[in-house]
C-alpha cells in the first residue's frame, strides 16, 4: 500500500477566505475527517464506540500549510501510522490535489484512546491493535515524513 487514501472532498465556497484561499480552520476540519474514517477501518465506528464506550481524544496536533489551496479543487487525505503503543496512536495526514503527490498540507496527530466512563485511557482491543498492526505492516516501505516531530520556536536572538 503505497499510501492510505482516507478522506476526498471538493473545496467549497463556504471554506474559502477573501484571498480564494482555503481558509485555515478548513485544513484542520478536512484532516478531521480523514481520522474519522480511519478510526471507521480500525473497527471504531460510531456503533463500535456505543457499544464499547471507547473513542479516541486528539491530545496534540501540528498543521503545516505548504501550498495554497483554491475554490473547486479536488483533494484526498493520504494517511501514515507513525506509531502507537497500546493507548496512543500516532499519525501523520497529508492533503493533496487527488493523484498528485505534491502534499500541500501537513497534519500530525497524537491521539489517546479513551473508556469514555471515566473517561480514562484505555487500551485498544485486539480487533483494533490487529488492524492498526495490518496497516503499519502495508505502511513499512514508506518513508517518515518531512513534516513530524517539528517544533515552533525562533532562532535564538544574537
Amino acid at each position: 500500500m503505497p499510501h492510505l487514501t482516507t478522506y476526498q472532498t471538493t473545496i467549497i465556497p463556504d471554506w474559502v477566505d477573501y484571498n480564494g484561499h482555503l481558509r485555515d480552520a478548513f485544513y484542520l476540519l478536512i484532516f478531521s475527517y480523514a481520522t474519522d474514517a480511519l478510526m471507521d477501518r480500525l473497527g471504531m465506528d460510531s456503533s463500535n464506540r456505543e457499544a464499547s464506550g471507547h473513542s479516541l481524544f486528539t491530545l496534540e496536533l501540528h498543521l503545516n500549510y505548504l501550498h495554497e489551496v483554491k475554490i473547486a479543487t479536488e483533494v484526498e487525505v493520504r494517511t501514515q501510522i507513525i506509531g502507537h503503543d497500546s493507548k496512543r496512536l500516532h499519525l501523520y495526514h497529508s492533503l493533496h490535489k487527488i493523484g498528485d503527490e505534491q502534499a500541500l498540507a501537513g497534519n500530525e496527530q497524537m491521539l489517546l484512546h479513551v473508556d469514555l466512563a471515566g473517561p480514562r485511557s484505555a487500551p485498544f482491543s485486539p480487533d483494533t491493535l490487529h488492524r492498526l498492526q495490518a496497516i503499519v505492516a502495508d505502511q513499512t516501505d514508506l518513508p517518515a515524513p518531512a513534516y513530524i516531530g517539528r517544533v515552533i520556536a525562533l532562532p535564538p536572538a544574537r
